[in-house]
């Protein structure tokens, strides 16, 4: 028998709010040679007054350890499936070659945000002095870069077989329409810790990522991409810790001082429409770059946005918080968002990573339908006419220069909120100076901040300055080619990389790779298209 005076007593097993008690309470302290001010500078001169950060709550509590349980689970199945892909040629199985440029877009315009997350919120959670909020930065830090990992490493057998992926990163800081979600992001990093958070957590990941991660994912599985279906899925889990951890962190700050609320409604204010903005980019992808659509932006708008959305914001209305200022106006634009940005990137495709090509009869029968009070009156007989242009061998590329808003940076194509036949446009004088908007949303952030904004970056500018050519171009030389040489500087191969999709190199090796035709025989092609000659 065992003496029950020598029994060793088993400590107790820590429940998981007990283990998340002690990462994010024990191991904080409150500083004594230095005053707390002094260490966090940053989380009080925005205006925002926290009383107590232990009512900081992570709605999911997660640990460290379990963390890197849950993490490495999901690691061995993404590799194990992109292993898979690769060996079994996984990237011949899409609907349709035109697809593939869904893909260009992303990797160069999604992914790198992923990087510019993790390293924000590394920032953000350096700046917050409770350890609670501390500890959630460095866990989604931590996954933002996990993202950027998998989604470049599940896109890079892409880049084995098609042009327009080589150097994403490169063409990332320099190429015109990828300043659009770059400036997004040191718009947000530059600002202060809870700012950063506002933008990225809550409007960003809350109230917008639905749009961009919900159709883009459902659009790869409909088109037979499960590579890029399971880089979503594995991010998927995160991405709900993210949203809830974004309402949380703005019902904290509406929760902790009554003059926290209007400062809060300003940051969403702007948020809200420089997301919006953003994911202009999405609303294309949907409507014309995926050969079997899912939902029409104006579906995806109504149902992520005003629907779900609506909710959310009926249920902040307690904090005194309404719906974002222009949300009527983005209501306004949801049936011709989509058709002025394709229009914008096939006037430019010449100058981009991307093809761009018509619509087919058939795909602009959908349009129609999904739009019928806009797309046969206003842009059906646009694309009817640059077919014609085409048909004759005179493809149309725009030569010039666009307007940048001076905000979103997007070349100014919107329309009037209430006439969709009438360039938007509004301007500003500072400093002597007359800056372009595109909207009065993004009129509105300008001077909420100019001295902020007059220090954009914007890529038409640079090329006007000559700031975007290599060393060793010399203008003044006879054979001086500024289109040629801006391509060189972006490292995009001209006529291959971008152009019309139906003379790539792309398109024709489709065709000899799988013998299958490369708008995947789901619509009817122009007797003038290669894979009709082929035939």
């Amino acid at each position: 028998m065992t003496n029950a005076s020598n029994t060793v007593s088993m400590p107790k097993k820590l429940s998981i709010k007990e283990n998340y008690a002690l990462l994010t309470r024990g191991l904080a302290w409150e500083t004594t040679y230095q005053p707390m001010d002094a260490i966090f500078p940053y989380d009080r001169f925005e205006g925002i007054k926290v009383h107590d950060w232990d009512r900081w709550e992570d709605p999911f509590r997660l640990t460290m350890d379990a963390y890197w349980k849950y993490q490495g689970e999901k690691e061995r199945k993404l590799y194990a499936i992109i292993d898979a892909f690769q060996q079994n040629n996984g990237q011949f199985n899409v609907t349709d070659a035109r697809y593939i440029n869904a893909l260009k877009l992303f990797l160069t315009g999604v992914s790198p945000l992923e990087y510019a997350a993790h390293r924000g919120f590394a920032l953000a959670g350096r700046n917050f002095r409770g350890a609670g909020a501390r500890i959630a930065c460095q866990m989604q830090a931590i996954d933002e870069l996990r993202h950027a990992q998998t989604q470049v490493h599940t896109i890079s057998q892409y880049n084995k077989y098609f042009n327009g992926f080589h150097d994403f990163k490169h063409m990332h800081d320099r190429v015109w329409y990828l300043s659009v979600p770059k400036s997004y992001f040191e718009d947000a990093m530059s600002a202060g810790p809870f700012e950063f958070v506002t933008a990225i957590s809550f409007s960003f990941e809350y109230v917008l990522t639905n749009l961009l991660f919900m159709p883009f994912m459902s659009g790869a599985a409909f088109n037979g991409d499960m590579a890029t279906v399971t880089f979503g899925f594995s991010a998927q889990s995160d991405e709900s810790r993210h949203m809830t951890l974004g309402l949380e962190v703005v019902k904290f700050l509406l929760e902790q001082d009554p003059g926290n609320v209007p400062i809060i409604q300003k940051w969403i204010d702007k948020w809200f429409w420089r997301g919006y903005r953003l994911l202009t980019l999405v609303a294309m992808m949907m409507d014309y770059m995926l050969p079997k659509r899912i939902m029409s932006w104006q579906e995806a708008w109504e149902t992520y946005f005003e629907q779900n959305g609506g909710a959310l914001f009926h249920d902040l209305e307690r904090y005194g918080i309404r719906l974002p200022k222009y949300h009527d106006v983005a209501a306004k634009e949801k049936d011709r968002l989509s058709h002025q940005a394709w229009g914008i990137f096939y006037n430019y495709t010449h100058a981009a990573a991307i093809h761009t090509w018509i619509p087919s009869d058939d795909e602009m029968d959908w349009l129609a339908q999904k739009y019928p009070r806009t797309f046969n009156q206003l842009y059906r007989p646009r694309y009817e006419h640059w077919r014609r242009e085409q048909q004759e061998g005179k493809r149309f590329y725009n030569n010039s220069l666009p307007m940048l808003c001076q905000i979103c940076q997007i070349p100014m194509a919107f329309t009037e909120p209430d006439d969709p036949t009438k360039t938007c446009y509004r301007e500003s004088d500072y400093l002597g100076n007359k800056f372009h908007f595109c909207s009065d949303g993004c009129k509105d952030i300008f001077d909420n901040e100019p001295q902020k904004y007059v220090q954009a970056w914007l890529p038409v500018h640079q090329i006007h300055q000559g700031n975007c050519f290599e060393p060793d171009v010399d203008p003044t030389a006879s054979d001086f080619d500024p289109m040629r040489e801006v391509l060189r500087y972006y490292h995009i191969a001209p006529g291959v990389d971008g152009h019309e999709f139906d003379d790539s190199p792309d398109c024709a090796n489709w065709q000899r790779w799988t013998g299958k035709p490369a708008h995947g025989g789901e619509t009817a092609a122009d007797e003038t298209t290669p894979s009709t000659r082929a035939a």
